[in-house]
Order: structure tokens, then sequence, then C-alpha cells
């Protein structure tokens, strides 16, 4: 009878088997975080580390370069958020406020502008994040139709307007001597001619309207507060215009004699120096109907030319003074009232 016994290889083969699962468990345990790893794979890690830092820095360089703006804004703000200490990350900040101001995002480059140099106070570029706010407040509102229509931009809301001028006067205050100083300081100067032009806008509206107090008040706000101007002849043409219909006499003779001593060439004065208003008002307030009848019907209503009543003593003798412009006259030629409209100008008693 057969008797069954186990095969000499068996043994050995289990064994093998062993030695094999064992090793595999080893290997596998090479995966697991601070376990299996020497010191020559550790520097070879944060070696890849930083270059990849410098390889999306590099990315977001050639992007802005090549104006790509969108895909500079991606590298830009995954390297911020990878490497929020790098020594990249700074600079990384203020190239994506300039990239969201490049495509329109006002909202972004405001945003990353105010929290850059609020984080980064003593940076030596923070005055750069300064005048980038500046520029994207004024244009933070601009609207989509305005890209593609040349609309006026005085009868747009001066609000952003307002908010650059502020931005702008911070920057001079604080950073006098910055690379951007000269040109903020030119921007604040057409900033101011669009602020009086945006007085000069409302004030046609409300003589439109035949709102005659509220025009001569904008046309004396811009006297007070933009005099160095290009608006200020238009400022005192509204207010002699509104005092005129108002019947206020002696302050539109007062400002006509302003508007004739400091612009003697202004347009709608005539061979004789009178102040003739009616295109002014013709092309202002014309009626469809007065359109459509060509100027027949429903005329605008236009005062007559405008004579500047003199004082005494001038050498001026185109018109002599009527008893009431005496009277007026003895009243001009009084001390003027302190904080006068017109004190700053020249030519005036």
């Amino acid at each position: 009878m057969l008797q069954l016994t186990t095969p000499l290889w068996l043994p050995s083969r289990l064994g093998l088997a062993a030695v094999v699962l064992f090793a595999l468990l080893l290997s596998g345990c090479g995966s697991i975080p601070f376990f299996g790893k020497d010191k020559e794979q550790t520097d070879e890690e944060v070696e890849e580390i930083d270059t990849t830092e410098a390889r999306v820095y590099r990315t977001a360089q050639r992007a802005l370069r090549s104006s790509n703006y969108a895909v500079a804004i991606e590298q830009l703000e995954l390297l911020e958020a990878r490497f929020p200490f790098g020594r990249f990350a700074e600079q990384a900040q203020l190239e994506l406020i300039f990239a969201n101001y490049q495509t329109q995002d006002m909202e972004s480059a405001r945003a990353g502008a105010d929290r850059f140099s609020r984080l980064h106070p003593t940076h030596p570029s923070v005055d750069y994040a300064y005048y980038l706010k500046a520029l994207a407040a004024y244009r933070y509102r601009e609207g989509f139709l305005d890209r593609f229509f040349s609309a006026d931009p005085a009868s747009r809301d001066m609000a952003p307007v307002r908010e650059s001028y502020s931005e702008l006067a911070v920057l001079l205050r604080e950073f006098p001597n910055s690379q951007y100083a000269a040109d903020a300081q030119q921007r604040m100067l057409l900033l101011r001619d669009l602020l009086a032009k945006s007085e000069i806008f409302a004030a046609e509206h409300y003589l439109r309207r035949g709102a005659l107090v509220a025009a001569a008040n904008r046309g004396a706000y811009v006297i007070e507060n933009f005099p160095d101007t290009a608006a200020r002849a238009d400022a005192l043409a509204v207010m002699v215009e509104a005092y005129y219909k108002l019947g206020r006499y002696k302050e539109a003779n007062r400002a006509l004699r302003v508007l004739a001593l400091n612009h003697p060439d202004f347009p709608e004065f005539n061979s004789a120096g009178d102040l003739v208003l009616e295109e002014r008002i013709r092309n202002r307030d014309r009626s469809w109907t007065n359109i459509m009848t060509l100027g027949l019907l429903d005329r605008p209503d236009a005062p007559p030319p405008i004579t500047i009543n003199y004082p005494d003593g001038t050498d001026d003798d185109r018109q002599k003074p009527s008893e009431e412009s005496e009277t007026q006259d003895q009243v001009e030629q009084s001390p003027k009232k302190k904080g006068s409209i017109f004190g700053f100008l020249p030519f005036i008693d």
C-alpha cells in the first residue's frame, strides 16, 4: 500500500513566498510620511518645490510681456495661493494688480492695491499700489457702453472722479518724491477740469428747466472751488444769464464785468463788447416744435444783448451810466464783503 507524503519542494516555495511578501510590505512603507525617507531624498524634493515656484513666476512674466493678461492672472494667483510667503510673493501681488487693471477688472485691482498697501506699508514700491488704486477708481464705474460711445464725461457720475482725485492727493501727500508724483499732478489737474465741467453741465440742465437760482449757485460754486479751470468763463456766463432772468441786474452786471475783464476773447461777446446769449440758449433749449418748424414756432426765451455798466471814472464811454447804474456803482464801490466769490480775480475794484 502506497503512503502519501508531503513533497520535498513545498516548504521551500512557501518560504520564498513569505520572503517576497515581506519585501513588498517593506517597500510599501516608503510611501508613508516620515517613514523610509532619508535626508538626500528630502533635499531633492525641496529643490523641486523651489524650481516649481520659479517656473510659475517665469510663466507669469512671459504672459505679462506678451500682454496675455488672462494667463498672467491665472499664474500669479496660483503663485500666491501655493507660495504666499515665497520669494516672489510681494512682486507677484503688485503684478496681479497691474494685470487686473489691464483687463478692466477695476474692482479686483482696487482691492488688491488696498490689500498690498495695508500688508506692506514700507515696501519700496508701495507708491505704485497707491497710484494704480487711484487710476482704477476713475474707471471703476465706467459702463460697458461708454467704451463704444463717446458720451461727454462731464455728464457721468462724478463720484469715481472725486474718489480718484482724493487717492491721487493721498499719493502726493505720502510720497511727494515718488516717480509717479508728476503724472499724478497732471491727472489731478485734468480731474479738476472735469469736475468743474460737470458743474456747468448741471447748471445748464437747471437753466433748461427754469431753475435759475440753482443754476446761479452752480456757477458760483465753480468760481469758488475751481477758479483756475477752463470752466470759469462758462460759469460766469451761466451766472449772467441766471441773474438777468431773475431780474437781479446788479449781480448779472457784476458777473459780466468779471467775464469781460478776465476773458475778453469769450466767443459770445459781439464786436461792441455786449454779451449775446441767443445762440447759446437756442442750442440748449430748442424744442421739437421749434426744430420741426425751422425756428418759426416755440422760440426759446433769450435776452437781448447785455451791455456792461461800468462804474464812474473809467475810460469806456460806450454807454453812459443811467441813474440806476449810478446807484449800483455806488454800491459796488463800497468795501466788498468778506468771502466774495470774485475776490481772487484781478482787475476788480
